[in-house]
C-alpha cells in the first residue's frame, strides 16, 4: 500500500488542534457551503483509501465521535465504519470499531509489512507520534497538508527539529472557497 500523511495544518505549522482552530468536517452548519469543496476533495481520498493507521489517541477520540454522528452528509461516518483501520497500542485490548486490528509493534516493522501488502493507500492522519516516526524512518509516501489560513504561535508541529532534511516535490496545490489550501506532496 501507498502511505499518504494527511494532516490539516496551520501556516505556521502547527498540527494540535487544541488550540481551537480546526474542528471535524461538518461541524458546523454555517460553514458547510465554504466547506463543502473540502468534503468533495475527501471524499476523493478516502475512495483511494483500504487502511487507515492511527495512534492510540487519535483512534480513541475518533472511535467516540464519528460512529455517534447519524446525519452526517460528508461521507466521513460511513467511511470510517467501513475501513479497516490499524490502531497502534500495547494497552488496547478490544479496539470496540470493527473492522480495527491493534499493532503492538514495533511501529517501524508493522508499517513496512502493510506497505508491502496489496492495496490502495494506506493514510494516517492526527496521530502525530506515529507521524513523526513515520516521517523519520522515510516511510511516508505522500505528504497531503490542508493549510489553514491562520497562525498560532504555539503547538506541536508536524515537522519538528532536528528531524533530518526532507527534500519532496510538489504534486498539486488546490486553494478551496474558505481560503484552506491543500498541498500534495511526494517525497
Amino acid at each position: 500500500m501507498h502511505l499518504v500523511l494527511t494532516e490539516n495544518i496551520t501556516l505556521d505549522g502547527v498540527v494540535d488542534g487544541s488550540g481551537g482552530w480546526f474542528g471535524p468536517a461538518g461541524d458546523d452548519p454555517a460553514d458547510q457551503s465554504d466547506q463543502s469543496d473540502v468534503e468533495a476533495e475527501l471524499r476523493r481520498h478516502m475512495a483511494r483509501q483500504d487502511g487507515l493507521l492511527l495512534g492510540r489517541v487519535t483512534f480513541e477520540e475518533f472511535r467516540s465521535y464519528w460512529p455517534a454522528q447519524t446525519d452526517d452528509a460528508t461521507g466521513i461516518t460511513d467511511h470510517l465504519n467501513r475501513v479497516h483501520k490499524y490502531v497502534v497500542s500495547t494497552s488496547l485490548d478490544d479496539p470496540g470499531w470493527d473492522p480495527t486490528t491493534v499493532l503492538r509493534g514495533p511501529l517501524l516493522d508493522e508499517v513496512r509489512a502493510l506497505r508491502e501488502a496489496p492495496g490502495g493507500e494506506l493514510g494516517v492522519t492526527g496521530s502525530i507520534a506515529v507521524a513523526h516516526q513515520l516521517i523519520e524512518a522515510g516511510l511516508v509516501d505522500e505528504y497531503r497538508l490542508f493549510v489553514y489560513p491562520v497562525v498560532i504561535g504555539s503547538g506541536r508541529r508536524l515537522f519538528v527539529e532536528g528531524i533530518d532534511r526532507l527534500d519532496l516535490r510538489l504534486d498539486r496545490a488546490t486553494t478551496f472557497r474558505s481560503g484552506i489550501t491543500l498541498l500534495v506532496y511526494r517525497s
